[in-house]
């Protein structure tokens, strides 16, 4: 069931039959180069049952992100995070090294921000580590700007920041 759909894409709740894919996404190092580590199949369990968790809880998470054809893309969505004691709904993205490039990340993050504002949302962040221009470059084309600069699991990152009040 799609939980958002664009213009090419579809995002929908990730379910147990999803692991492979979720594997692949999150054990790529190059996807992950950016994160402490690579996932393995365990911890991409675990990613999607923490996500099941976010939906039952939130009402969001980071959802599948597949084509209007059904192919795998990866995975965005909303999050809830905890930067300096604040915890706040953070757009979080990640897209198959082979799709990237082509806005997929963006036109979900868009629709994530826009889901996220008809929710009563009010603010939104991302936290990107300094060296990943790719995913800055998403975030300002999202209208995202830099804040700050925190440290979070003992990394320095930056946190990019929007009002979504109109």
């Amino acid at each position: 069931m799609s939980i958002i759909e664009t213009r090419r894409l579809r995002l929908r709740q990730m379910v147990d039959a999803d692991l492979p894919e979720m594997e692949s996404l999150l054990g790529d190092a190059d996807v992950m180069r950016y994160y402490p580590a690579v996932k393995s199949r365990s911890e991409a369990q675990a990613w999607i049952d923490w996500n099941t968790r976010n939906y039952a809880e939130f009402g969001f998470g980071l959802w599948l992100v597949e084509t209007i054809a059904g192919e795998f893309v990866g995975d965005c969505g909303l999050t809830m995070q905890t930067v300096d004691g604040v915890e706040q709904v953070e757009v979080g993205y990640h897209v198959r090294r082979d799709a990237q490039g082509v806005g997929y990340a963006t036109e979900a993050a868009l629709a994530c921000l826009e889901f996220a504002r008809a929710r009563g949302i009010s603010r939104v962040i991302a936290i990107i580590n300094p060296a990943n221009m790719e995913s800055q470059r998403v975030a300002l084309k999202c209208g995202l700007v830099l804040e700050k600069e925190v440290v979070k699991g003992r990394l320095q990152q930056l946190v990019f920041a929007a009002s979504l009040v109109e």
